[in-house]
């Protein structure tokens, strides 16, 4: 795998890193594509966001929203199963 390196930058309140059009075109990212950032072990993971195809009447705002509910209550759904 080839190794980058890159500065952190300031944009406007926050921080970025750029990455070259030849990197992003590897893992197939474009301008405007949603990505999801993990950290573990102390290392950020970035990764492409799946666009999931929703039913009529389920909007992305409410899956969101579930997925964080998931997330943050992960440790007591997994104790039900256990049940």
């Amino acid at each position: 795998m080839e190794q980058i390196e890159r500065k952190v930058t300031k944009i406007g309140n926050s921080f970025g890193i750029t990455l070259p059009p030849e990197l992003l075109r590897q893992v197939g990212l474009a301008q405007g594509d949603d990505v999801q950032i993990e950290v573990k072990d102390g290392k950020i993971i970035l990764r492409k966001k799946e666009q999931l195809e929703l039913p009529d009447g389920v909007d992305a705002e409410f899956m969101d929203i579930l997925n964080d509910v998931i997330k943050e209550h992960d440790k007591a759904f997994k104790g039900l199963v256990d049940r």
